[in-house]
């Protein structure tokens, strides 16, 4: 059975998007070659389906897309760019009329039992990528198996915060790592 995993961006007063634009802007300070390596290496390297709602699929697609052609585009965001153009995609939504990004099904039923079905298949892991109300909707289902969060070295004050309140769940330590631009990752898995 396929695992399922949030990986996340957060602050470091647990916000997972700022709540203005796509929202994820505050990522890039701490963002660069080692964290996209180590990205690369530990974090998704297990990764076959990148999962997302409707509005961090838009958003998605909208900056990914275009990126492998920008010309300003850095090794890392071209490195990923590659990655997540290529990599099978979900998006849940009861809105989005269709999915146009390459690689991408569109879920629009019973969350549970999509999920289930997506875990049943062969497959690598499934990953929400940059989703906090989507994680917010898989844990009152209890879908996650894991959480791979790189909290980076910035505190918004407002925004979508990556665990609502009331979730609750017991996790055992995976591994941990901090990084020369301040970030830290941290890899939980379900107790």
């Amino acid at each position: 059975m396929r695992k399922v995993v949030a990986i996340e961006n957060v602050s470091l007063d647990g916000f997972a998007d700022s709540g203005q634009g796509l929202g994820f802007e505050w990522t890039a300070r701490a963002y660069d070659e080692e964290v996209d390596r180590f990205g690369n290496e530990h974090v998704r390297a297990d990764v076959d389906t990148a999962m997302y709602g409707r509005a961090t699929y838009l958003g998605m697609q909208g900056f990914w897309s275009q990126m492998l052609t920008n010309p300003d585009a850095s090794p890392a965001e071209r490195s990923h760019a590659e990655w997540v153009n290529a990599v099978d995609k979900v998006v849940f939504s009861t809105t989005l009329p269709s999915a146009e990004w390459a690689n991408t099904t569109l879920v629009r039923g019973e969350l549970a039992t999509a999920v289930k079905g997506l875990t049943q298949r062969d497959g690598g892991t499934l990953a929400i990528y940059a989703s906090p109300r989507l994680v917010h909707s898989f844990l009152a289902e209890g879908l996650i198996d894991e959480f791979r969060i790189m909290i980076h070295p910035v505190i918004l004050g407002g925004g979508t915060p990556l665990f609502p309140v009331g979730a609750a769940m017991d996790l055992d330590l995976v591994e941990s790592k901090a990084f020369d631009g301040g970030a830290v990752y941290v890899h939980y898995r379900r107790a």
